[in-house]
């Protein structure tokens, strides 16, 4: 009986799922929905492993023009004190806090992109071209972006739903974090899984 059970839920939720996803979500302006969304970062560390962190308040808003994809616009915002390294010894260094907040790490100004630039490359695939603002600096960056897929109404939680990976790498030094080169590394690559939401939806 449980196994029937499991297998009727099983597929009543991929039957909506599958309804869901036939229809995709319309043009407009979507945020971020952080329960989703992750944003990993990782660097050479003295040629042994990649170190890699993370940061929790990451702040995404993209005017979403599905017909022309390419007109489209994003702007993120990422607090630097939200920063997460899990450090295992908390008591005796605040580790985040000190990447976070630090002079000579990221000084506890925001970090900004906001996008100059979207090209088409493929059938879901494609570059955004932006200016990063990072330590106070601005220069350019790239993010190269997977479209993964989008939804009219998310079944769950009944609002449209947009969803990207994208990926990414800077030369921190370009903003004058040159710490520790090149015993760590010079090249800090991202990684960003997202879904968004229609930016009046209430997570309340």
């Amino acid at each position: 009986m449980l196994r029937i059970s499991a297998f009727s839920l099983a597929f009543a939720l991929s039957t909506t799922f599958a309804l869901a996803a036939g229809d995709p979500a319309p043009g407009g302006t979507y945020k971020t929905d952080p329960s989703h969304s992750s944003f990993n970062w990782s660097f050479n560390h003295s040629g042994l492993s990649h170190y890699t962190a993370r940061f929790t308040k990451v702040d995404a808003r993209l005017d979403w023009k599905p017909e022309k994809p390419e007109t489209s616009t994003l702007s993120v915002t990422i607090d630097p004190l939200s920063v997460r390294t899990d450090y295992p010894w908390p008591e005796k260094v605040n580790f985040d806090q000190e990447i976070g907040g630090e002079e000579t790490f990221l000084a506890a100004k925001p970090i900004t992109f906001v996008s100059k630039t979207i090209r088409v490359t493929g059938e879901k695939t494609g570059t955004v071209d932006g200016l990063l603002t990072l330590r106070g600096e601005t220069h350019p960056a790239t993010l190269d972006v997977t479209f993964n897929g989008s939804m009219a109404k998310h079944p769950m939680m009944g609002v449209a739903k947009i969803g990207f990976s994208a990926t990414g790498s800077i030369r921190r030094s370009e903003w004058g974090l040159d710490f520790a080169i090149p015993e760590l590394g010079n090249v800090v690559t991202f990684a960003i899984e997202t879904q968004m939401v229609p930016a009046d939806y209430s997570f309340q």
